[in-house]
């Protein structure tokens, strides 16, 4: 099942999505006529993990990390499915990174893997939007518009063995799938929780196959995760 979360003149809706119609405990909702589509849930925290995918180590000369690489994103970062990326005046180098992510359905932490498909509320899609010429991680990944996430969350999904690939301005730029993760998705989840306590809404992006690269001003950037859907964003003139 999808489900998405909506915009509308009396406020947000959060219900069942099917063919352009979100289906809500108040009523029936057509996007793009009732309202647009929003980020599909509301994180306090976003984490995501970087290098894990073996192309990726090779293409960036990184070593194999032994545990998952994480960084964190607020949710001042957060863009729904069609809205513009802006593209800060700080940077010059502005770069798409297409990503699986997982949003949680509850409070919790120090999980095993097994226990994982039990609290996540569904799958999405991420781009990780990257400032590549600032300086430190936090510099180059934290800022307003930075992950694009959406359109909505499938909840009755297998996350293993999922074909991905990301357009750019109509060209194929990056094609994997998620079964060459270094990390799979319960290992990522497990690692982190016990870090953080999850809370209802967060999201955990599991990194980006190999290929990432530069976005210009008015490029489309698509990209799709089989079983998911195709997150669609296209890139706002340079500030």
């Amino acid at each position: 099942m999808r489900l998405a979360r909506l915009s509308t003149p009396d406020g947000p809706v959060f219900g069942r999505y099917e063919d352009g119609i979100v289906f809500a405990n108040d009523g029936r909702y057509e996007v793009g006529v009732d309202g647009h589509l929003l980020a599909p849930c509301e994180p306090t925290s976003l984490y995501c993990v970087g290098r894990n995918y073996a192309a990726t180590l090779e293409q960036m000369d990184y070593e194999r990390p032994e545990e998952p690489d994480f960084f964190i994103k607020p949710p001042a970062s957060l863009l729904a499915h069609d809205e513009p990326i802006p593209y800060p005046a700080f940077t010059d180098e502005l770069t798409y990174a297409g990503e699986l992510a997982a949003v949680i359905d509850v409070r919790c932490r120090n999980l095993e893997p097994a226990d994982v498909p039990d609290v996540v509320r569904g799958y999405t899609i991420m781009n990780d939007v990257d400032a590549l010429d600032q300086q430190g991680r936090t510099a180059r990944k934290a800022f307003d518009g930075s992950a694009p996430l959406g359109p909505w969350l499938e909840t009755d999904l297998d996350p293993t063995g999922l074909e991905m690939w990301t357009d750019v301005a109509g060209e194929r730029r990056q094609e994997a799938n998620t079964e060459l993760m270094l990390f799979d998705p319960s290992e990522v989840v497990s690692f982190l929780s016990r870090r953080f306590t999850f809370r209802p809404g967060d999201v955990v992006a599991f990194g980006s196959p190999a290929n990432p690269g530069l976005l210009e001003p008015g490029d489309t950037v698509e990209i799709t995760y089989e079983g998911v859907g195709t997150l669609r964003n296209t890139v706002a003139d340079h500030e």
